[in-house]
């Protein structure tokens, strides 16, 4: 008989470590097997609030937040690509040149959420962002997204252009700050049990045995 395992996975559509970490849970879950089943629910966090809503090109970001030079932001994004092989995730610094703000993309999830199809969408997201480079301040890329993973186009061009869902997104982005999440991805496992970063699956396994076993370590305050 297979437990419940419920997951709130705090993370952001600009973070390549969020896509990296969401596979690593994937294959931690598919090694569990039939002892569990897992309810992941993706939760928003902004990395970059204050982006303006046509974005900015990758290297001016970087150079304005962490005052890199272009070499050493290619050099990074050679790690971030190297670190996305073994789970399959294709990063293309060529294509993906900007960041963007997500706050759409969050409002689009919750609404995915809504009809069952909020980690399909999520995953979708990535692809578009990292590896096909697409402008996701467009409404309309985000509407051919969400067509993709068979939402209705219509209904997500009407959820974007009415601003729907802008207040749930904002209190449960306020939830997990005030819970003392302050980078991403994060993981918490049956509202108790947080784990940071994109952690290897062997890592999430042995915390997801210890959710279901009720140990009292790694309590989420």
């Amino acid at each position: 008989m297979s437990s419940k395992l419920h997951i709130d996975f705090v993370s952001d559509v600009s973070c390549s470590w969020c896509a990296v970490g969401l596979r690593n849970l994937e294959q931690a879950i598919e090694s569990l097997g039939d002892q569990i089943e897992a309810d992941i629910q993706f939760r928003p966090f902004e990395l970059n609030p204050d982006m303006p809503v046509g974005g900015q090109n990758l290297f001016e970001h970087v150079h304005e937040k962490y005052g890199w030079d272009d070499e050493r932001t290619v050099d990074a994004m050679e790690h971030v690509r190297r670190s996305g092989e073994p789970v399959g995730i294709e990063f293309r610094i060529d294509r993906a040149t900007h960041v963007y703000n997500t706050f759409d993309l969050h409002r689009l999830l919750h609404w995915a959420f809504t009809k069952d199809k909020q980690k399909d969408l999520k995953k979708a997201l990535f692809t578009a962002h990292f590896t096909d480079g697409r402008n996701l301040s467009d409404h309309g890329v985000l509407a051919s997204v969400a067509a993709s993973v068979d939402l209705e186009a219509d209904e997500a061009h009407e959820v974007l252009a009415s601003g729907a869902f802008a207040q749930e997104v904002r209190e449960d982005e306020q939830i997990w700050i005030n819970a003392g999440v302050r980078s991403v991805p994060a993981m918490i496992f049956n509202g108790r049990y947080a784990v940071s970063g994109a952690q290897p699956p062997a890592t999430l396994e042995q915390v997801m045995r210890r959710a279901l076993a009720g140990a009292a370590e790694g309590v989420m305050p």
